[in-house]
C-alpha cells in the first residue's frame, strides 16, 4: 500500500471523489500541513491506495480534474491546490505527471508538490459525508457532478460502486 495527500477544494467532495476509486483502500479527510510558507493547515485528505490497481499518475489526474486545479482564488490559504508527498520518489512522479498533464488544461495547473507535514482529522460529524448525506442540496450541486465526471472519464478502469 502507498499513501498520498490531496487539497484543493472542500474535503467533503474530495473525500467522496476519492473513496468512489477501486484501488483506494482508505480516505481520511480533513487538515494537512506541509512547511514553510505552507504551514498553515488547509483542507485536504490522506489516500492509502494499491498502486498495483491505481497508480499515483491516475489518482493525480483525476485530482485535477476534479477540483480549480489552474485557479488561484480568493480562498486558496483553506483551500490550497496540493499533492502532498508522504515518500520523497512520489515528489518526482508528481511533478512528472503534472508536467505530463498540463497538455490537456488550457490554463496553467496551479498545483503544487508539497512535502506532508501534520494532519488532523475532521469532527466525525464531517466525516464520510456524502456516504451520509448524498440526498443533501451541497452534494447534488458539487458532489454529483464530480461522481459522474469519473464515471464517464475513468468508468472502464478505476471507478466502482463503492459509493
Amino acid at each position: 500500500m502507498a499513501k498520498t495527500g490531496f487539497g484543493g477544494g472542500c474535503h467533503w467532495c474530495t473525500e467522496a471523489v476519492f473513496q468512489s476509486l477501486k484501488g483506494v483502500v482508505e480516505v481520511e479527510q480533513g487538515y494537512i500541513a506541509s512547511d514553510g510558507e505552507y504551514s498553515a493547515f488547509s483542507e485536504g485528505i490522506i489516500v492509502t491506495y494499491d498502486p498495483e490497481i491505481i497508480p499515483l499518475e491516475t489518482l493525480i489526474e483525476i485530482h485535477l480534474l476534479t477540483h480549480k486545479s489552474t485557479s488561484s482564488h480568493s480562498f486558496r490559504e483553506k483551500y490550497r491546490s496540493a499533492v502532498y508527498f508522504l515518500n520523497p520518489k512520489d515528489a518526482e512522479k508528481s511533478e512528472e505527471a503534472i508536467s505530463k498533464l498540463q497538455k490537456d488544461f488550457k490554463k496553467k495547473i496551479i498545483t503544487q508538490i508539497l512535502p506532508y507535514k501534520n494532519f488532523k482529522a475532521s469532527r466525525d460529524s464531517l466525516q464520510d459525508y456524502y456516504l451520509k448525506n448524498p440526498e443533501k442540496p451541497f452534494c447534488k450541486k458539487y458532489i454529483h457532478p464530480k461522481l459522474q465526471l469519473l464515471q464517464r472519464e475513468f468508468s472502464n478502469d478505476f471507478t466502482g460502486n463503492k459509493l
